[in-house]
């Protein structure tokens, strides 16, 4: 089971910036799938962003030009979700979470497209966003 640590939250006016941080305790190039995923007072988890063993990020579409997800390799995995812009709606208790790789004949495994399929998360982190 892999260890995760968010940390970074807290509260602040709408259009300021907050940086969320996930420590891991995954080795550098194993293969998993990172994403930060959000739940928001009365609404279901949803996905914020994700990145791929090879890079690739993606993200929500209500996040998209505001945020920025971002990973570190050395020695552990760390990775990072800058958040510009904010908005009230983006209220919402945030959580890191990863799920490990396969590979396969067409090469390594994507991330999954449930957050029920991800099988390790951290406590979550609030940030609060006022008008």
């Amino acid at each position: 089971e892999v260890q995760l640590l968010e940390s970074g939250g807290g509260s602040v006016q709408a259009g300021g910036s907050l940086r969320l941080s996930c420590a891991t305790d995954i080795l550098r190039y194993t293969p998993y799938c990172m994403a930060w995923f959000r739940q928001g007072p009365g609404k279901e988890r949803e996905e914020v962003a994700h990145i791929e063993f090879d890079g690739t990020t993606t993200y929500a579409d209500s996040v998209m030009g505001r945020f920025i997800m971002s990973k570190d390799n050395d020695p552990k995995v760390a990775f990072y979700l800058q958040m510009n812009n904010l908005k009230p709606e983006d209220t919402a208790m945030y959580f890191c979470a990863a799920d490990k790789l396969l590979w396969g004949d067409d090469g390594w495994s994507k991330c999954p497209r449930k957050d029920s399929d991800f099988d390790n998360w951290g406590q979550g982190t609030q940030v609060t966003v006022s008008s």
